[in-house]
């Protein structure tokens, strides 16, 4: 990986047609055994013995987003020790698969589904296309990340978290360090931004077309408040800010701390992302501003209705199991829900979990998104 996240895991760069996606990556650990699969198409993991036509193998359908990535042995141990032969189906991005869920729900194109995350968990569980299942094994972390506004009500097991990922803003160290660059230090939070000394040096996906661009829309919507946001976001614009369309183009070719070398030195990414920008001495050249995080969790349910649902439930009691969380991080780039799951060394020290991101109630951020993403877009691109 080269830059905010692997190709192995292509999450954040949430680029989607109906609302938003999860994230995507740079390119060089696509030889991670990365999975993408076209949306039409089915992929069996390989590993097991009994194959397709033994009587005791069970095929149970799981859709998820296009930037579903996994080890292939962990899936194939999984297959042989259950007797379920999984059948991947990639659906378009988050918002696109979602949609396709809703739309579905009377016909479910599944058993199980990975990716609705917490912008979108509301609509799909209003919507009624998830019947309730607790596994045993969220209590070994998934817990923690209840669908936010969920936790006390009947749709609290509708969902089950699987992987937790921050957007925030990343800041070039280097590039401040650097005497050519003038006497400024590096930013801390949101006010630096709109203050004259940073102008023209920050570059943000749109949050209509990009998921981590909306996930920093609504992180300034719960720092600001409902009535103080558009005005920030209009100091934004006035002070330079840059605004391209996808976290990839941001990233990897506006700011300067990735392998694209751009002109501007701080970027809406991930907390995660500096673990990817490790220096020859073994010190991250960038850094993620925590304090401007906002939390992103991608969920799994058994999708009702369900041809297998017994079979669902398995799968995703497998993806909250430490064989299936121990490699999240390297293959998608997130964060596991399970606590016991030590994140890989690099990670320790250059992208720890932040402790306290923002948050904003799924149903809250479901009734407004449209609106807010609509007023965002008139106030920075006119």
């Amino acid at each position: 990986m080269t830059g905010g996240r692997p190709a192995s895991a292509n999450r954040h760069e949430e680029d989607f047609v109906s609302g938003k996606v999860r994230r995507v990556a740079i390119a060089t650990a696509t030889s991670a055994l990365a999975v993408s699969v076209v949306a039409s198409c089915s992929l069996v993991g390989g590993g097991s013995d009994r194959g397709p036509d033994d009587p005791t193998t069970r095929r149970v359908v799981l859709v998820t987003h296009d930037s579903f990535a996994y080890d292939e042995s962990v899936v194939a141990e999984f297959e042989e020790s259950s007797g379920i032969e999984l059948d991947i189906r990639q659906s378009g991005d988050a918002g696109e698969l979602t949609n396709t869920l809703v739309l579905s729900r009377d016909n479910p194109i599944g058993d199980v589904v990975f990716g609705v995350d917490s912008t979108f968990a509301s609509r799909a569980i209003n919507e009624g296309v998830f019947e309730p299942y607790r596994s045993p094994e969220a209590a070994a972390g998934a817990d923690r990340y209840r669908v936010a506004g969920a936790e006390d009500s009947e749709n609290a097991d509708v969902l089950s978290a699987v992987d937790v990922g921050d957007v925030c803003l990343n800041v070039d160290v280097e590039w401040f360090a650097d005497p050519a660059n003038g006497p400024v230090e590096a930013p801390t939070g949101f006010d630096d931004l709109v203050d004259p000394r940073y102008r023209d040096l920050t570059v943000v996906p749109d949050p209509a077309t990009s998921s981590p661009g909306l996930a920093f829309q609504l992180a300034t919507i719960e720092h600001y408040g409902e009535d103080g946001w558009a005005d920030y976001w209009a100091e934004l614009r006035d002070n330079g800010v840059q605004v391209t369309g996808g976290w990839t183009e941001a990233y990897t070719q506006e700011f300067s701390g990735s392998s694209g070398a751009g002109p501007r030195p701080i970027v809406v990414s991930y907390a995660s992302s500096p673990a990817a920008e490790i220096g020859e001495d073994g010190e991250p050249r960038t850094t993620a501003l925590l304090d401007t995080c906002y939390r992103q969790v991608e969920y799994a349910g058994v999708l009702a209705g369900a041809a297998e649902p017994d079979g669902a439930r398995e799968v995703i009691d497998f993806l909250l199991s430490e064989p299936f969380q121990s490699q999240v991080a390297e293959y998608m780039y997130v964060y596991p829900v399970r606590e016991d799951v030590v994140l890989p060394e690099s990670w320790e020290s250059a992208a720890p979990l932040p402790a306290d991101s923002a948050t904003l109630p799924a149903d809250q951020v479901d009734a407004n998104r449209a609106d807010w993403v609509e007023e965002w877009r008139t106030i920075v691109l006119g």
